[in-house]
């Protein structure tokens, strides 16, 4: 890694509460909002965030959209899907593609910061030590212009656990 690496901080708690200037949201395609860190988003941010991203579905996999922070202290909230339709058991190249796609918006869009959760480990059922290994990859392989730190944060001490053990 030269000197043009992200700064990668692990934290363990919810990403509503990070100092970002956009969160990520682990998606499906279809933009629907239901569990897992996508209701947590959505409870706080209000419906029109699920809303927002519902009208710029399909989201193909390895892309991802930028909606509005609604309710959150978040200017901009990135979906990145990591499964084509809500409740999907996936593969974990998809967490690979969500993550890249998110870095690559979030840097497009002249963001600093951003904050990711672990993607793909809750219905996708991607086991923490291999979402943590593919988005460590994706995130210190990542050459970008105006994108300088990553947050990764998750509630659950396993990830945390991960993450810190790949970095």
């Amino acid at each position: 890694m030269g000197t043009d690496s992200l700064h990668i901080t692990v934290v363990q708690g919810s990403i509503l509460e990070s100092h970002v200037e956009a969160i990520v949201n682990a998606a499906n395609s279809l933009g629907y909002m239901g569990g897992g860190v996508a209701g947590a988003i959505k409870r706080v941010a209000g419906v029109e965030v699920e809303q927002e991203a519902v009208r710029q579905a399909p989201i193909p996999m390895g892309s991802a959209v930028l909606i509005s922070g609604g309710a959150t202290k978040f200017a901009h909230i990135i979906h990145a899907p990591t499964m084509p339709q809500p409740g999907m058991a996936i593969p974990t190249a998809n967490v690979a593609l969500a993550a890249r796609a998110a870095l690559r918006l979030a840097d497009e869009k002249g963001f600093a910061s951003i904050a990711l959760p672990g993607m793909g480990t809750g219905v996708g059922g991607v086991a923490h030590a291999e979402a943590a290994a593919v988005m460590l990859k994706e995130i210190k392989e990542f050459q970008g212009k105006s994108l300088r730190s990553v947050i990764l944060v998750d509630v659950a001490p396993a990830m945390i656990e991960a993450w810190n053990g790949n970095l």
